[in-house]
Parts: structure tokens; C-alpha cells; sequence
């Protein structure tokens, strides 16, 4: 039990350590890009255009909790802003993939919602999920502003995403947690872009609903 205990901690040092070192490399070579898709995300919202996001399984739940930062809040007390997630409506993505395939459940729903100058942002640990690539091409193609979270290997992503950030590192669970919190940093600017100087702490709930 002992040993058990002993080599448990070492793994969970490594999994920290691990996914410090993949943060510590985006926070380097990264701040930037992040940068520049806040900017892209504050244009559209004060055009009052909207933001979709959309990927699969751990990505889909990053979609979700960072469509909620917009539409509720993150840090600061303001106006929502209008974020949808295309990966929560069971009854939309069943049909889809039921009556069409399931490569196009985010494609349609963009087809259905998206306008120009809107902004689509797809979420990829691996760059290949095909339905994130169809919704990216179209929405390129229909003058959609498009960001992608990837990791460490170029793909078509790439090619159909105005602005791309690439996590480098080969392991899902990694490239998971430096996207929430690359999401998280994003989240941040586009609120301050938006909405100016930080009030005071006092003002600032420090605990999320969540």
C-alpha cells in the first residue's frame, strides 16, 4: 500500500509537470495568437455578431463552458454575449446525424445560423475530426471569421482557419487542458477589449457558479 501510495504521487507530479511545461511553451511562443482571436471575437461582438464553437467529446465540453463564460460572465459584471455552443441540442445533433451523417452536425447548424463576419471556432485535440473541418471549410468559404484549437500536428485545420493555435504536445489530455485555458486567457482579453479597465476586487465575485 505504501508503494502504492509513493509511485501514485510520482504519476500525478508527472501529469502536472507534463501539463505545465505544455502551457509554459504556449504562454511563449502562443500570447500572441491568443491575442489576435480576441481580437477577432471583441470585432464581432461589437458588430453584434455572434460566436459558435463547436467540437467533439472533451472538446465539446470546453465549447459548452466557454459559451457559457461569454453568454453569462467570466470576470466581469457586464452585458452577455452572444456565444452558442453547437454541441448541446440532442435533438439537432441526432437528426443530423441520423437523417444526413454525422459529419455535418455542426456544418448544418452553421448553414441554419451563421452570417458573415460572424466568428467559428473549432476545437480539434487532433486536427482531423472531420465534422469540425466541414463547419471550418464552409464557414470560410461563406466569409465566417474561423479560429481553431489543435494540437501538435498541422492538418487541413490549418488551411481552413484564419487564426490557429497548436498545443505541442502528443497527448489528449494535455492538449485539453492548455485549450480550456487558452480559452480561459481568451475569455479574459475580449472582456477587457470590451468592456475596459478591471473593477475593483470587491466587485469581482472570486467563485463561478461552477
Amino acid at each position: 500500500m505504501k508503494d502504492e501510495l509513493g509511485q501514485g504521487v510520482l504519476r500525478v507530479r508527472a501529469v502536472f509537470d507534463a501539463t505545465l511545461r505544455a502551457l509554459a511553451a504556449v504562454r511563449d511562443h502562443d500570447a500572441e495568437t491568443v491575442v489576435r482571436m480576441a481580437q477577432v471575437v471583441a470585432q464581432a461582438f461589437r458588430a453584434k455578431r455572434r460566436l459558435y464553437l463547436f467540437g467533439n467529446g472533451g472538446s465539446a465540453a470546453d465549447c459548452q463552458h466557454l459559451a457559457a463564460e461569454f453568454i453569462n460572465r467570466f470576470q466581469k459584471e457586464r452585458d452577455p454575449l452572444p456565444a452558442i455552443a453547437l454541441t448541446t441540442d440532442t435533438s439537432v445533433l441526432t437528426s443530423i446525424a441520423n437523417d444526413y451523417d454525422f459529419r455535418d452536425v455542426f456544418l448544418r447548424q452553421l448553414r441554419g445560423l451563421a452570417e458573415a463576419g460572424d466568428v467559428a471556432m473549432g476545437l480539434s485535440t487532433s486536427g482531423r475530426s472531420e465534422n469540425v473541418l466541414r463547419a471550418l471549410r464552409w464557414a470560410r468559404q461563406h466569409g465566417v471569421h474561423t479560429l481553431g484549437l489543435a494540437g501538435m500536428e498541422k492538418t487541413d485545420m490549418d488551411v481552413y482557419c484564419d487564426l490557429i493555435l497548436h498545443v505541442p504536445d502528443d497527448v489528449t489530455a494535455r492538449v485539453q487542458e492548455v485549450h480550456i485555458t487558452v480559452g480561459h486567457a481568451l475569455c479574459d482579453v475580449v472582456e477587457e477589449m470590451l468592456f475596459g479597465v478591471e473593477p475593483p476586487s470587491n466587485v469581482v465575485r472570486a467563485a463561478q457558479c461552477c
